[in-house]
């Protein structure tokens, strides 16, 4: 199947259910996690899962539709992927914002400890996960497959099939990894979202994470389809860059994290409270 061109630099497109059926499904994930949170209701959790089904699918199927529009449709000329470039860099740097009021928060609760945690950080009580075990061990991992995937982009540049499919496999399988593993450090830890701040931001900033990397997992296996199905081309191949900027986005954030939350904040240090 050969790529298609629009006869206009601009392309207008037509009206979509799937944005409305991704924030249903997504709101409605995020109120029945809300309740399962605060009461004790036994379908809550099998209702997340449907909703999670189903934001899968809407999140396949709006791709799909896009990826169509590009390819068959013709309509991602210079112009337009111009726009989608942009669009994508607003999109990461909403992200970067988002993080950044959860990096507010830690730092405001770190340097300036209440007596009501004891007066320091970690709060008393707290046993803070070693940074140079499963955290270092989980940086090395989502560092290796940031390099993977810039190989894939260097190998798409240069038309090299066999090292576009085998390095995003090798990044896929790192970042199923790096999900195993984290996984694991919840279950071996000694604290939980409800001890104290420190619970708290560690679970939500590393919880929020992990969400993205499993966003972003899905995004490469889509560009890996995608790619597998002839979609992309040396000069064309804007869906699997926008999946890179959004693979390292999570690297940088996941090394912040390592820094901030493992490291610096996970070394007790006593603060003097002035009354």
């Amino acid at each position: 199947m050969l790529l298609t061109y629009s006869s206009t630099p601009y392309h207008l497109v037509k009206a979509s259910a799937w944005p409305l059926f991704t924030g249903f499904f997504a709101g409605t994930m995020l109120l029945f996690t809300a309740i399962n949170f605060h009461y004790d209701y036994s379908g809550a959790v099998s209702n997340i899962f449907i909703c999670l089904f189903f934001l899968v699918w809407t999140m396949f199927s709006w791709w799909f539709d896009v990826a169509l529009e590009g390819f068959k449709g013709g309509h991602h000329t210079a112009k337009v992927r111009s726009g989608l470039r942009m669009a994508m860099a607003l999109f990461i740097l909403s992200e970067v914002l988002f993080f950044a009021g959860f990096f507010w928060a830690f730092f405001h609760s770190a340097l300036n400890p209440v007596y009501n945690i004891g007066g320091v950080w970690p709060p008393v009580g707290i046993d803070t996960i070693s940074p140079w075990g499963v955290p270092l061990l989980n940086t090395l991992i989502l560092l290796a497959s940031g390099a993977t995937v810039t190989k894939a982009h260097y190998a798409i540049q240069k038309n090299d099939s066999f090292n576009v499919i085998f390095n995003l496999d090798l990044t896929l399988i790192l970042a199923l990894l790096f999900t195993k593993i984290q996984v694991f450090e919840y279950n071996e830890s000694t604290f939980t979202i409800a001890d104290s701040i420190f619970g708290s931001l560690f679970y939500v900033m590393t919880g929020f994470h992990g969400a993205h990397v499993l966003i972003g997992t899905i995004f490469l296996f889509v560009a890996l389809l995608r790619y597998e199905s002839g979609h992309f081309s040396s000069f064309y191949h804007f869906g699997f860059e926008a999946a890179i900027w959004y693979w390292h986005f999570v690297d940088v954030i996941w090394i912040l994290l390592f820094i901030c939350l493992y490291w610096w904040g996970g070394t007790p240090t006593i603060i003097t409270l002035y009354i």
